[in-house]
């Protein structure tokens, strides 16, 4: 088995190309979910930011080899849309309770994902 839990997310999986980002896209699924309920410019943002998220990961520098674009997008697609129909849920539950859970795992999310594209990006490589 190869490099312990990633190897077993390999195997199961297929490939861990876009994983970071699709955390951040299911928090931000959430959070659209249960923060817009009409027509507006936070809306409109927001919408535009998952877009973002959803098509450009696809285009960063990657170590692994990259899927077929329509297959991934429509993937992350489907799994954005289970996610603004959990956070449309979520709206119905008590302030309470949630107050802001889906925006901290959002920004945790995101600070992640940032941290593994710039340790990528500027990692040292041996010449040959």
């Amino acid at each position: 088995m190869k490099n312990g839990l990633r190897g077993l997310f390999q195997l199961r999986f297929g490939s861990l190309f876009g994983m970071d980002t699709l955390l951040v896209l299911v928090f931000l699924g959430i959070e659209y979910g249960r923060a817009v309920t009409a027509l507006s410019f936070d809306g409109f943002l927001m919408g535009t930011t998952m877009l973002m998220v959803l098509v450009l990961p696809y285009f960063l520098l990657s170590r692994s080899e990259k899927p077929m674009l329509l297959g991934w997008l429509a993937g992350r697609a489907s799994v954005l849309t289970v996610a603004v129909v959990m956070g449309s849920a979520l709206g119905f539950v008590p302030r309470s309770e949630l107050p802001l859970s889906p925006l901290t795992l959002l920004i945790v999310a995101s600070m992640v994902s940032g941290y593994l594209q710039f340790y990528a990006l500027f990692r040292l490589r041996v010449a040959k």
